[in-house]
């Protein structure tokens, strides 16, 4: 069975269940590395992308806490995590999670990181987890159920229009080519925003978006392991999410707005 058949039988008791269990092993995960944090002296293991692309064995260990959760509670389901690529693939559902998503700032002792666990189906996200643990800050979104929840209280993202007034966060990528053209960009949206912020984690970026903590987000080369749960709280948070398309010197990317700054952000950054 497809994912968009398994996806017609959901039930909102199915759907409750998919929620519980990313949220508890989003939980898990950020204990794990909450302990990790505090106690300090955690190094990369190894570079991805680039020498600047680190993964830690924090990664691997809260992948493999996530992992156990959703393959005892579902064991037909695929998963794709950042560190351990896709089992299952092709299976009814997709989870798609990130263990530790800001993993330069976990290594450096900056308290900006978080877990991601998304499930989806052929139609995108059906539920979104982004677990800040330092914080204790648990944000849940699910399609068609209504705004998303920061530890149970309803959120909702901006609703601003004004584009010199807005706050705008985003993120850089690791290839210094990219970085460069990124530069640009950034030249060109400053002075037409209030103010821009580069936190280092893109789930908590689109979670405190979803929450309006944010006005907008855009960033390019993000994976589908960064944004899989924090658009699902974007989408029921109100907001537009929209792709940006590659080019030559640039990878692809999203952009995340109220739909009065859509269009005017969108032809700053695209």
């Amino acid at each position: 069975m497809g994912r968009r058949a398994a996806a017609g039988l959901l039930t909102r008791e199915l759907a409750g269940e998919l929620r519980a269990i990313a949220e508890r092993a989003a939980r898990a995960a950020g204990e794990l590395l909450r302990e990790r944090f505090e106690a300090g002296g955690e190094r990369a293991t190894a570079s991805k992308s680039t020498a600047t692309d680190p993964v830690s064995e924090a990664d691997l260990a809260a992948e493999r806490a996530i992992r156990d959760i959703i393959s005892t509670a579902r064991p037909g389901d695929a998963i794709l995590g950042e560190e351990g690529g896709e089992t299952q693939e092709g299976a009814g559902l997709r989870w798609i999670v990130d263990p530790l998503d800001g993993t330069v700032n976990f290594l450096f002792g900056v308290p900006q990181w978080c877990v991601s666990v998304a499930v989806h189906d052929d139609d995108g996200g059906l539920a979104g987890v982004v677990y800040d643990p330092l914080r204790e800050e648990l944000f849940v979104g699910e399609r068609g159920a209504g705004p998303p929840t920061l530890n149970g209280a309803e959120v909702r993202g901006s609703q601003r229009a004004e584009l010199d007034s807005a706050l705008i966060a985003t993120g850089f990528a690791y290839d210094a080519a990219v970085r460069e053209v990124q530069a640009q960009v950034l030249t060109r949206l400053l002075p037409r925003v209030r103010d821009v912020r580069r936190m280092g984690s893109a789930a908590l970026d689109l979670a405190w978006t979803a929450a309006g903590r944010y006005d907008a987000f855009y960033e390019r080369g993000v994976h589908i392991w960064d944004t899989a749960a924090g658009t699902v709280l974007c989408a029921a948070a109100g907001l537009e999410v929209r792709p940006l398309e590659a080019s030559d010197e640039a990878p692809a990317g999203i952009v995340v707005a109220p739909p009065g700054l859509l269009v005017g952000l969108t032809e700053i950054v695209a």
